[in-house]
């Protein structure tokens, strides 16, 4: 066997080590993505100190940009949960879209909602609005449910600060801004179909009412007071703050250049990268959201302590994800892969949805599909440099690929089962079906979009 040919056998070896640890013996993905690297690593020849010290570099590569990101995301998304901020925005945009267009209204709000705050966490805020609408209209849960679900998915995986896109981005060193873009392009369409489009349509075969189980003693439809939250002009703008000064960043390095010594280039440069980007705007919640709507500095500490524990399993596994591409890199993994892709004539946005594809329905979650998707494709672009645009364009192919088909080995999947008091089949007809039409769409766009590129 050649030695190019013993790489290809090792890596797949190792991508089903991966699985088989993920999906049977349930160990950690963390732990699982570091003992598929130490294999290939060794299978590939290298030495066990060359492999040690690989592992710190994509480690320590990796986190250096990800730990800040999503430690200051996380803090921001926090505080406009306690603050009422995304009950504000869905209760702001019923009301300016009517009760008759109420499920395009929830649509936009879990899109802009997602960005800051996490899916499920979002989900557990906004469902009280779902359940009121549904009980008042007596329409089925889906109708209200599924564009709400398919606005939170949609940037849950497309549009950074979300972990799993800015995991993808740092991985493939792509421009945020780029990928920003591309997310939110292909992400509004994704929405509008897998949203009020294919709600309404699934909402007619399948009715659901409030499950009784979410009936609690005090009135579950009941959300916070109108008077009682943030306004919906500030949550707005918060949420636009980083994205704009991301996009201005990208817009202004395009047309002026990286290296340009112009002062306000470079002035633009250092306020639009999203270290600086993000900390204006977890200092401006922490103040507008926190310390001035009457909370303690000690209370405002507190809740940004609290929000980077869940952040902290993200951050281990994307740097776990690092150190798996840095070992396809060195091993040279990463070239045989490359010249295959080339020899194959297969477009890289092909590629990066594909096996992203795989890895999402062999084990379920997004997330490790996500940084093992952005993983293998890392090394293969190494080889075949391409500009900062295609880059934005692989990783939302990758965002997609994690996307689609959702099924029973996705805790997502059980999460919305639960909400919605649905059976197997009919969340496999709704959850799953919606998971399909938005990474599906969005590959679709983004395909379109590399075609003229």
């Amino acid at each position: 066997m050649s030695q190019e040919l013993w790489l290809v056998v090792a890596t797949v070896i190792g991508i089903a080590l991966l699985l088989f640890l993920i999906m049977k013996v349930k160990l950690h993905a963390f732990v699982s993505l570091l003992i598929a690297s130490l294999f290939i690593g060794l299978a590939s020849g290298m030495s066990p100190t060359e492999i040690i010290e690989v592992i710190e570099a994509g480690m320590g590569s990796t986190l250096g940009f990800i730990a800040v990101v999503v430690g200051l995301g996380a803090m921001f998304g926090e505080l406009l949960r306690v603050s009422g901020g995304a009950e504000r925005l869905a209760l702001t945009l019923i009301d300016k879209f009517g009760e008759n267009r109420a499920p395009w209204a929830l649509g936009f709000t879990g899109f802009l909602v997602s960005i800051p705050v996490f899916l499920d966490v979002a989900l557990v805020i906004l469902i009280s609005i779902v359940y009121s609408l549904a009980t008042k209209t007596k329409k089925s849960l889906l109708f209200y449910g599924i564009p709400l679900l398919a606005g939170l998915a949609v940037t849950h995986s497309f549009v950074p600060p979300t972990p799993g896109p800015m995991t993808v981005a740092a991985m493939l060193e792509a421009d945020l801004g780029w990928v920003i873009l591309f997310g939110a392009l292909a992400g509004i369409p994704a929405m509008i179909l897998a949203g009020p489009v294919f709600g309404s349509f699934i909402s007619k075969k399948i009715h659901l009412d409030v499950p009784d189980y979410q009936k609690l003693e005090e009135d579950v439809n009941e959300v916070k007071e109108s008077k009682d939250l943030p306004s919906f002009i500030l949550i707005f703008s918060l949420i636009l703050i980083p994205l704009v000064l991301i996009l201005f960043n990208t817009v202004t390095g395009a047309i002026v250049g990286e290296d340009s010594t112009n002062m306000f280039a470079e002035i633009v440069q250092f306020v639009g990268h999203p270290f600086v980007a993000l900390i204006i705007t977890v200092v401006l919640t922490f103040w507008l959201l926190g310390t001035r709507r009457g909370y303690t500095r000690v209370e405002v500490q507190d809740v940004a302590t609290r929000a980077l524990e869940p952040a902290g399993i993200i951050i281990l596994i994307t740097g776990a994800g690092g150190v798996f591409k840095e070992v396809l890199i060195e091993s040279g993994v990463g070239d045989v892969m490359g010249n295959m892709v080339v020899g194959a004539g297969l477009p890289l946005v092909v590629a990066a949805f594909v096996i992203t594809t795989f890895v999402r329905v062999a084990q379920g979650s997004a997330t490790v599909a996500m940084v093992t998707g952005a993983g293998l494709m890392a090394p293969i672009i190494e080889i075949n440099p391409v500009s900062q645009p295609e880059l934005g364009l692989i990783a939302i192919a990758i965002a997609s690929g994690a996307t689609v088909l959702s099924h029973v080995n996705d805790s997502g999947f059980w999460l919305v089962n639960r909400f919605f008091g649905m059976t197997t089949g009919e969340t496999l007809k709704s959850w799953t079906v919606m998971e399909t039409i938005i990474g599906g769409t969005g590959f679709v766009i983004v395909f379109a979009i590399s075609l003229f590129m």
